[in-house]
């Protein structure tokens, strides 16, 4: 790979749009390159300016040189697995981890002696979604895990949400791989937000309304000891529901009985040209159907 098409891939890479990566013009000889970023920041990637064992230690200290003088501010080492011989040098040199991954470790320097750090944390909540899913009959899909934390107890179907999914088509997802119900969108319903989670993360739990489409339950055994449709008001005074599932179920019926629910819309940013979805309180028209997301389609409603 040449040198041009290996600055190519890191300008172009997964985060370009909000780093603003850019090419260095120039360094000097026997440093890395890397690419700059919009504040000033530096980025090498292993994978893309390889260095042997030996020499490292020389490479990087007449490179830090450089940076210093240059007046970088932020200098990231992304180490991929066949350089992990790099750690303990960038560590020994002042570098510190900032995140890691399968198949790499990222590690950075902050520079300036006269200005705070001002490296942003990296992903500190888990984000998961629970569905509620009622039928014509009044009926609630519950489940009980094998591995629940309240043994025996019954809750809504859901689970964390995947990279790069959206919100719904985790919700309608987790359905699907639990019950094999297949669903729509609805509404959005609550919101849950918590601290000291797994990994100690804090933890994001959004549950969404959903239309089910099918009614015939087959559950998943890895995950799922029961699942069955429970009548609304027996899961509102069942024993082994808790309090807070209950409460989901009664703002979902305060929403049905006002006329209005969270609806999703999708939108392109003007500058970045990237899509992203807009959830906010919509009125429900007279014989309006929920829309159909199992596509990942989303619609637009008379907003409030």
């Amino acid at each position: 790979m040449s040198e041009q098409q290996q600055e190519s891939n890191i300008v172009k890479g997964a985060d370009s749009w909000f780093n603003k990566y850019t090419a260095v013009e120039t360094s000097p000889e026997g440093t890395f390159k890397g690419v700059k970023d919009r504040f000033n920041g530096i980025t090498v990637d292993s994978s893309m300016e390889t260095c042997s064992a030996d020499s490292f230690p020389t490479v990087l200290k007449r490179s830090l040189e450089h940076w210093i003088h240059s007046k970088n501010r932020g200098i990231w080492f992304k180490v991929h697995l066949s350089a992990a011989s790099w750690i303990p040098e960038l560590v020994n040199n002042g570098f510190q981890f900032h995140h890691a991954k399968n198949t790499f470790v990222m590690l950075y320097r902050w520079l300036p002696t006269i200005e705070s750090a001002n490296i942003p944390p990296y992903s500190h909540t888990m984000v998961g979604v629970g569905a509620l899913v009622i039928n014509e009959r009044n009926q609630v899909l519950v489940v009980s895990e094998n591995y629940a934390l309240i043994a025996g107890s019954w809750k809504l179907p859901g689970g964390y949400v995947e990279p790069n999914e959206n919100f719904i088509d985790a919700a309608i997802r987790e359905v699907m791989e639990e019950t094999n119900v297949r669903t729509k969108f609805d509404s959005v319903v609550s919101i849950r937000h918590a601290h000291g989670a797994g990994f100690g993360c804090s933890d994001l739990y959004i549950v969404m309304a959903l239309t089910p489409l099918t009614q015939e339950i087959s559950k998943c055994n890895r995950e799922i000891a029961k699942c069955e449709w429970m009548d609304v008001n027996e899961y509102l005074t069942h024993p082994k529901v808790h309090e807070t599932n209950r409460n989901f179920v009664r703002t979902y019926l305060e929403y049905k009985r006002h006329g209005v629910r969270i609806d999703c819309t999708e939108e392109m940013h003007q500058v970045l040209k990237k899509r992203y979805n807009i959830y906010s309180v919509a009125k429900v028209t007279d014989g309006e159907e929920s829309v159909d997301s199992s596509n990942s389609n989303v619609c637009s409603t008379l907003k409030l």
